[in-house]
């Protein structure tokens, strides 16, 4: 009898489970004209992967990667490398924030660098339109903590409270006789300056917490106003009515087979027009990226469903620890503009055929055999100064065109303002020594054009015919 009831009790139990998955099956693609999500994450270990990439979706599980895979944003401050960004809109819109942790592992550093005596700052960008980003600045976090370590996985939420930001991140201590990672917050209004940090969540005995993501859910699902999820062994939850309020625990993923030592880095993500959430998971173990685990009541763990393989798709590159933003229409139109899928060219010169124009050191020249390659790898935009004109962004410094200044050409990032991008726009016309190839006529200066003199590049008027030759050039990949 017992062994037929365990039978019929499974039968139930796979039923059930059925018709729950059939509810929280994955979404078809949303019409073209919804707006969709944008991610921010990073990719992996080494100097490129530990840098800002986006990818899009318009249905939350199947992601494109933007700007064909190629990073978005690179950190040039602290340990030059950066991973577990968070991006925050401001609740009127009208600026954002990425937050990211200075890490670079593999880049000079090791892990038990990182954990020990790491970078106590975190990275942060700023923007007013999403797709121009400011220099990244470092913001210190942790250096307040007596005997803090390191400052990991930022995160933050707008508390309608208190009407600022609770800025929330991993600290590694001693405290009460354990050293280990503890959740500390502050508040800010602008992430350039922060309150005296606070313990915020500390697990029990030596048991450490690194990764915590809060969303906001609406009235009427489940009993609290916010959920959150950690890493911490398990894929913890707990729920609040007040961010730095009283949390309840509320249990973990370990029914659905998830726990701490498979998965990290949890992401919150609502879907567009429904009561639906996906919670993204990254599988470090098998450093199979990120997962989506669907569920109707983030705070009820046996609501939630792994998805089967096939009904997601990630993209091309692995997504690693980030933040999902749902778009307005406007926003998404903006991202799509400035990030499509742009092919990777050199420029070479007509009359030194070896040499490709490449930066060194931020100036701008001609050189054979580039070494990194990078440095002479360029996406040919449309215009800053808008359609009829290419810019030149770098690959490996995104953000940063060719400019002339003087006359002379530097690499210099975007600061968003009209002269810079009348200084990095250009007509592409015929070659002025060969129709085939292409020469570069200023956009402000409509006299002059891209010339190599001496193997640097400069802007000059062109009446001869090696100036000619000096200002002609091939767009080839």
């Amino acid at each position: 009898m017992r062994a037929l009831l365990a039978r019929l009790s499974a039968i139930f139990v796979a039923v059930g489970l059925l018709l729950t998955s059939q509810v929280l099956t994955a979404p078809q693609r949303a019409a073209a004209a919804d707006p969709g999500y944008l991610m921010v994450h990073f990719t992996g270990e080494g100097a490129t992967n530990q840098q800002m990439y986006l990818s899009h979706s318009t249905d939350g599980v199947h992601w494109d990667d933007l700007d064909g895979g190629g990073m978005v944003l690179r950190s040039t401050v602290g340990t030059k490398g950066v991973r577990d960004p968070a991006l925050v809109r401001a609740p009127g819109g009208g600026k954002y924030w990425i937050i990211a942790t200075d890490l670079c592992i593999g880049c000079g550093q090791s892990w038990s660098d990182a954990i020990n005596n790491g970078s106590r700052n975190l990275v942060v960008w700023e923007s007013t339109d999403l797709v121009t980003w400011s220099q990244p600045w470092l913001l210190n976090v942790a250096g307040a903590i007596p005997d803090g370590r390191n400052a990991w996985a930022p995160e933050a939420i707008w508390d309608p409270e208190t009407n600022d930001y609770v800025l929330y991140w991993a600290t590694n201590t001693p405290l009460n006789g354990a050293t280990k990672h503890r959740i500390y917050y502050a508040r800010t209004s602008d992430f350039r300056t922060v309150t005296t940090p606070r313990t915020y969540i500390e697990r029990p005995g030596t048991q450490e917490i690194i990764d915590t993501q809060i969303i906001e859910v609406p009235s009427g699902v489940g009993n609290y106003r916010y959920v959150r999820a950690s890493g911490d062994g398990q894929i913890t939850l707990e729920g609040s009515n007040s961010i730095l309020g009283t949390w309840t625990t509320l249990g973990n993923l370990s029914g659905i087979g998830l726990t701490g030592s498979q998965v990290e880095g949890p992401m919150w993500m609502k879907f567009n027009g429904s009561d639906k959430w996906a919670l993204y998971l990254d599988q470090y173990a098998t450093s199979g990226g990120y997962m989506p685990v669907l569920t109707t009541d983030p705070s009820d763990p046996a609501a939630y469903r792994k998805q089967a393989a096939g009904s997601y798709d990630m993209g091309g590159t692995k997504k690693r620890h980030g933040w999902i933003l749902n778009l307005t229409a406007a926003e998404e139109s903006r991202v799509l503009a400035r990030w499509p899928d742009t092919a990777v060219s050199r420029l070479q010169s007509y009359n030194y055929q070896d040499r490709y124009v490449r930066h060194a050191n931020f100036d701008v020249r001609i050189d054979p055999g580039v070494s990194p390659a990078e440095d002479a790898r360029f996406k040919v935009r449309t215009g800053l100064a808008g359609t009829g004109t290419v810019s030149f962004e770098s690959v490996n410094y995104p953000g940063y065109f060719l400019r002339h200044s003087g006359f002379d050409f530097q690499l210099v990032h975007n600061d968003g303002t009209a002269q810079f991008a009348a200084d990095a726009s250009f007509r592409q016309v015929a070659g002025l020594a060969d129709s085939t190839w292409s020469s570069f006529q200023s956009y402000n200066h409509p006299d002059r054009y891209i010339r190599h003199y001496g193997f640097q590049l400069r802007l000059d008027p062109i009446t001869t015919a090696t100036g000619r030759a000096d200002a002609t050039f091939r767009v080839t990949s």
